[in-house]
């Protein structure tokens, strides 16, 4: 069912439009060749993923800075798999990873459908965890910064999502209501969880194909967001 009342749809950026995981594979490819490292890209992402989850966990509820991230989650993963690689070149790989990480914008499936469709009849926003350094050229290089009419990263105001100060900064940032707004996004609980904290409705991008046993609405593709705006 479509719902009204609607003028503002809030999106996440990265695994809801940007396809991280695509763009982070073809970017480490890119810097262990650049630095001669051998390793199994596919071993490595292996570990990767979870524990680069796990680090954003911990910025996201600051108890870590972003240097200690972007460290830290390369170091355990080459513990994790079982190479050696010394910290100046890890810190090295940390600097190179940011810096080529935007030479690929692979969006997902549908993205720029969705947002010729959504742009017609709503106002569009990005609320994102992300650096905000990175996250303004992911827009930009991917041609899709034009969409919205307003941008909030978490390191605009030293908070991240869930914590309801984001959303409420995002949403007089945009000049709008809660109640007029939409969250859509796949981290349930940073996005949906968070949002609905605050009174916001919300779409849950099931990205993973997690199937989380919820009451609100869920899609796993974003053309499906046709069904509900």
């Amino acid at each position: 069912m479509k719902r009204s009342g609607i003028t503002d749809v809030f999106f996440d950026l990265d695994h809801t439009l940007w396809d991280f995981d695509k763009n982070s594979e073809l970017t480490f490819d890119k810097i262990f060749k650049m630095n001669a490292i051998d390793v199994d890209l596919y071993e490595f992402l292996s570990h990767y993923r979870d524990i680069n989850f796990q680090y954003w966990k911990l910025y996201r509820d600051a108890k870590i800075e972003k240097e200690v991230l972007r460290f830290g989650r390369l170091r355990d993963t080459f513990v994790a798999a079982n190479l050696h690689v010394d910290d100046a070149m890890i810190r090295k790989l940390s600097t190179d990873y940011i810096t080529y990480l935007t030479d690929n914008n692979y969006l997902f499936e549908n993205t720029i459908e969705i947002l010729d469709y959504l742009s017609l009849k709503y106002n569009l926003h990005i609320l994102s965890n992300g650096f905000e350094e990175v996250q303004s050229k992911k827009l930009l290089k991917s041609n899709i910064h034009h969409y919205f009419k307003t941008i909030t990263n978490g390191e605009d105001i030293g908070v991240k999502k869930p914590h309801p100060e984001i959303f409420h900064y995002a949403i007089k940032k945009a000049n709008t209501e809660i109640n007029r707004s939409i969250m859509i996004g796949d981290g349930y609980e940073a996005d949906i969880e968070g949002a609905i904290n605050v009174g916001m409705d919300v779409i849950y991008f099931d990205t993973n194909n997690m199937n989380i046993e919820t009451n609100v609405k869920q899609i796993n593709g974003l053309i499906e967001l046709k069904k509900y705006l």
